[in-house]
Formats: structure tokens, C-alpha cells, sequence
């Protein structure tokens, strides 16, 4: 009956996924006080998959997510294209938090409100994938909790799930980045998405990588 009514409202691949999870049996989402008592560990990311972050590391900016939009592991330019990632502490490196909680994030990204809606939306995106994920519920309690802006996304009921696209960031050394990310899911490592961001040969944004990827380098000599 989910699938005909899926298919009368013409939802999407992740809209249906969102539909079927929410609705089973003893797999229901909320973000009541049960769901928001639970922590959830952070997933370990495998040292082969870091091993791979970090051959990346002189020409393609990456970075694993887990469930929730935790950031479980970078490699350096991921870690100098907005926020300074090693320098924060563990709790605060989930995307999510840092786009509707961090001061800096409304500089980091020109677009924030459309970069808002998506997140919001792909967290939603996120419970029909893992219903039975704590640590999902437990970010979007703390945001509805601290974020009257994040509220307002999620009260729109938006699903998305995306794993392409372009965003535009504002790199503090080399000016505005237009990235185009894939997000890339991990079989062997459940709920894990390796997220790569890359520019057009030939553009202004490969041309101001480049030019970040010297500044690292440097930093490092």
C-alpha cells in the first residue's frame, strides 16, 4: 500500500525510503525523549579508507562522513577549506552542527540558507536510510534544541537524498571555491559516505586548489 501511494504522490527514491522506514514496525524515527537520550559511538573509518584519504591529499580535498553527518576523518586540504577541523573538538565535527551553530559558518558559505535547507533535508534522508541509528536522532534533537533556524528547515518535512552536487565556498586564503562534490557510499563500512570535492580543468576554483595545496604544503615544510 506504501508503494502505491508512493508512486500516486510521485516521491522521490528517498522521499519512498523515508515512507517505508518511519512506518515499520519497532523502527519508527522520532526525535522524542527516548531517541534523544541516545548517543550512538562515532564509527571507526578503516585504515585502508585513510590510507585513501590520504594519497588524495594533493589533489582532491575528501572527507568520511557517518550517520548524522558526523566528520570521522579528512585529509589536510579538506582540513583548510573552511573550518580548521583539527583544531575542533569531537563533538562539534558533525556538518550539520557547524553550519547552523558555528559563528563563522555564514562566511565560509555565501549560499548558507540553500546550503541550510539541503542539510536539513538530507538529515531527514538520513533516518528513512537508518531508522535504528541513535546518533542520527541525537543530532537533530541538540539542533532542534539550539537552532530556531534548524527548526524552521525541519518543520518543512523536506527529504533529500543527494550524493552530487556543486557548493560554493569562501576559503579564507584563496577566495571563493564553486566545488563539485560526489558523495560516495562505502559497502563494506555501514552508514559511511566518502565525500570528494573536485573543479573543472581549466577553472578559476582548480586554478585557487592549486594555489591551496602549494599554502599546505608550505605549512607543512
Amino acid at each position: 500500500m506504501l508503494d502505491a501511494v508512493a508512486r500516486a504522490l510521485r516521491l522521490t527514491p528517498g522521499e519512498h525510503a523515508y515512507l517505508r522506514n518511519i512506518t515499520l514496525p519497532r523502527r519508527r524515527a522520532g526525535t522524542g525523549a527516548a531517541a534523544c537520550d541516545g548517543r550512538g559511538a562515532r564509527p571507526r573509518v578503516r585504515p585502508q579508507i585513510r590510507e585513501l584519504l590520504d594519497a588524495m591529499d594533493d589533489a582532491v580535498p575528501a572527507i568520511v562522513y557517518g550517520p548524522g553527518m558526523d566528520m570521522l576523518a579528512w585529509n589536510r586540504m579538506a582540513g583548510r577549506l573552511s573550518f580548521d577541523f583539527d583544531a575542533l573538538p569531537e563533538s562539534e565535527l558533525n556538518g550539520a552542527r557547524l553550519l547552523f551553530l558555528h559563528p563563522e559558518a555564514r562566511v565560509f558559505y555565501p549560499a548558507w540558507a540553500e546550503v541550510a535547507e539541503e542539510i536539513v533535508a538530507s538529515l531527514r534522508a538520513d533516518i528513512g536510510r537508518h531508522p535504528d541509528q541513535p546518533r542520527v536522532h541525537r543530532v537533530i534533537c541538540e539542533l532542534r534544541e539550539s537552532s530556531e533556524e534548524f527548526r524552521h528547515y525541519w518543520e518543512a518535512q523536506s527529504v533529500l537524498d543527494r550524493n552530487h552536487g556543486t557548493k560554493r565556498i569562501l576559503n579564507p586564503e584563496v577566495g571563493e571555491l564553486v566545488l563539485t562534490y560526489e558523495a560516495l557510499s562505502l559497502p563494506a563500512d555501514a552508514g559511511q559516505r566518502l565525500c570528494t570535492y573536485t573543479a573543472p580543468k581549466g577553472s578559476v576554483t582548480e586554478k585557487r586548489l592549486r594555489a591551496l595545496t602549494e599554502k599546505v604544503g608550505a605549512s607543512l615544510a
